[in-house]
């Protein structure tokens, strides 16, 4: 039996007990059929093109293939091989050539992509009506804005036409439409998630973000996705911990009385001060906080120089084409043309004083809590004025990425009117993992990750037991579950050892003398943990690898002596950059 919510558990628990793909994708499109929305793809794929797909899916195995038989959808300034990219503007489209470095992960986690979703064009705006396409109806009330630039992928979930999407986040592109169509938005730390293949919006802010059904799906996909990639000049050494623990004790920033915006929504303020309380009730410690300098950091976002950086994704199309943008972004980046090389630095001055500022005020705080949007915006306001509500709409949100705060958006009980209502958590940057106790609490889920596991022992591998890597099955088959990605201390050098196929020996050679290394830190049950551990051969032993998290995971170190005449590939970052560079 298909179940009514295709999250990850009841998916897997149904294909365990027998259901099949082939299933799933019939409902799910007779689940589109139904909702008749022709506003939320711009590319379906073929039935036949899933059916193959799906066929050509190894045996179900959870372990190895942690999105074995997830339908997903993908925002559409996001490559898909073979498939059109329009970033919804008809005369840029192109056929890519290659997956994203993010589906590539999700194909070889076992999910299957039906297709491309519909966005604000140029992922700028966070209406989600900029689209020279049918605009998606907002899956809760259809007199609301979907939300955007990633409207189509958020209504998807919404729907229950997927598993899990992908959208991008620069402005709050990831959570402003999860708060309208009440589902889970998760934006990662800038970096986790390659952005290879993504049209940028601001190459320096962007991030491809997870929209779910449930909190633990989005961490899930989120873990899949945050593999280090070395070909992506924007991708950063960041660790994905999960946080074991209960929310009781922390400590959460809050937006003082003053700091809190609702433009006249009585409802949504209500809303908020009801979480607020929910809280609490959960052993929160609430701080007020002055939140004059994230308002301000808001602001430059659209009135400062970062505008430019929009202009240059599409200054060379905008040339050729000077007529195919859509009216609105086209007034967003006119500004952009003023804007000089001294503006840029005057403003990038101003956000490090305000950073530093905002970076006094929460030191010792563990969270912080904000309403997602300040108000409920209807279509019918969005025609009168194009510009104002959008402005509105990112009064929570534009701050983050200037921040370098990771987030996760989730819905709340309904608001007073009926209305959807959501909370969103912020993090400091490369602390992801610290959203999940509280997040799991809010949203009634258990705390099942393996990090939090207790029994369960940890192995940090640096090669190709890496995912995505040809050994990974072995892993994968033992039991283990990815846990963090990491780096080690700056005290190891990686070899390219001798022998075929090439294999990576990791060597402690002292402080200062060696680099951070690419490792990804694996739980496993102890007694399968001793059998693949005892199954590695010389010249490799185990030892305590001490990584950039202050941990120190057992994980395979190389004899000194084998790394005579062996190549030092530290200089890649890691095996995946090592082979990414025809190395290996």
């Amino acid at each position: 039996m298909i179940p009514s919510s295709l999250d990850r558990r009841a998916l897997h628990a149904a294909y365990a007990a027998g259901l099949t793909p082939d299933a799933v994708l019939a409902e799910v499109f007779d689940r589109c059929g139904a909702v008749d929305d022709p506003g939320i793809f711009i590319h379906l794929a073929p039935r036949a093109e899933l059916l193959a797909a799906a066929a050509a899916l190894p045996p179900f195995d959870p372990e190895r293939f942690p999105l074995w038989g997830l339908v997903v959808a993908v925002k559409d300034n996001i490559d898909v091989a073979g498939v059109p990219t329009t970033a919804a503007c008809p005369a840029f489209a192109y056929t890519a050539a290659a997956d994203a470095h993010a589906v590539h992960l999700l194909r070889e986690a076992g999910a299957l992509v039906l297709g491309k979703t519909n966005l604000d064009q140029f992922a700028t705006g966070l209406v989600g009506v900029r689209t020279p396409y049918p605009v998606p109806r907002n899956a809760r009330d259809p007199a609301l804005v979907p939300g955007g630039s990633s409207a189509g992928s958020a209504v998807a979930v919404a729907h229950g036409l997927v598993s899990l999407a992908l959208g991008t986040d620069t402005a709050g592109s990831g959570r402003v439409p999860a708060a309208l169509n009440g589902v889970v938005g998760w934006k990662p730390s800038l970096g986790a998630i390659s952005t290879r293949g993504v049209v940028p919006a601001c190459r320096t802010l962007d991030c491809v973000s997870v929209f779910a059904a449930t909190i633990d799906d989005a961490w899930h996909a989120t873990a899949v996705l945050a593999a280090y990639d070395a070909a992506d000049p924007y991708g950063r050494r960041r660790p994905l911990r999960a946080v074991g623990g209960t929310p009781a004790g922390l400590a959460v920033g809050v937006p003082d009385a003053a700091g809190r915006r609702f433009f006249g929504d009585a409802a949504q303020e209500a809303a908020f001060a009801r979480d607020l309380e929910t809280l609490e009730a959960l052993g929160c410690r609430l701080h007020p906080l002055d939140f004059t300098p994230f308002h301000e950091v808001a602001a430059l976002l659209y009135d400062g120089a970062w505008l430019a950086e929009r202009r240059v994704a599409v200054e060379a199309f905008q040339t050729r084409h000077p007529d195919a943008l859509h009216p609105t972004t086209a007034a967003i980046l006119a500004p952009a043309a003023r804007l000089s090389a001294a503006d840029a630095f005057r403003d990038a001055y101003r956000l490090a004083a305000l950073r530093r500022e905002i970076e006094t005020a929460i030191d010792g705080l563990d969270l912080l809590a904000v309403p997602s949007i300040p108000r409920l915006v209807t279509r019918a306001e969005i025609a009168a004025d194009p510009m104002g509500p959008n402005r509105e709409l990112g009064t929570y949100t534009n701050f983050a990425n200037l921040l370098d705060l990771c987030a996760v958006t989730l819905p709340t009980a309904p608001r007073a009117d009926g209305g959807p209502a959501s909370l969103t958590l912020l993090a400091r940057g490369g602390e992801d993992g610290r959203l999940l106790p509280l997040a799991r609490a809010l949203a009634g889920e258990p705390a099942d990750s393996p990090a939090t596991d207790a029994h369960r022992l940890e192995l940090a591998v640096v090669g190709a037991h890496l995912f995505g890597m040809p050994l990974n099955a072995e892993l994968r088959a033992a039991g283990a579950e990815l846990v963090r990605t990491a780096h080690t201390r700056p005290d190891y050098r990686l070899f390219a050892l001798t022998g075929t196929p090439a294999k990576p020996g990791l060597l402690r050679v002292g402080d200062g003398d060696g680099a951070a290394v690419e490792v990804e830190v694996w739980s496993l049950e102890p007694a399968a943990f001793g059998r693949f551990v005892a199954a590695i051969p010389a010249p490799l032993g185990v030892g305590r690898v001490r990584l950039d998290d202050d941990t120190a995971p057992t994980g395979f170190l190389v004899e000194a002596a084998a790394t005579e005449g062996a190549e030092d590939i530290t200089r890649f970052g890691g095996w995946r950059g090592y082979v990414a560079a025809d190395g290996g």
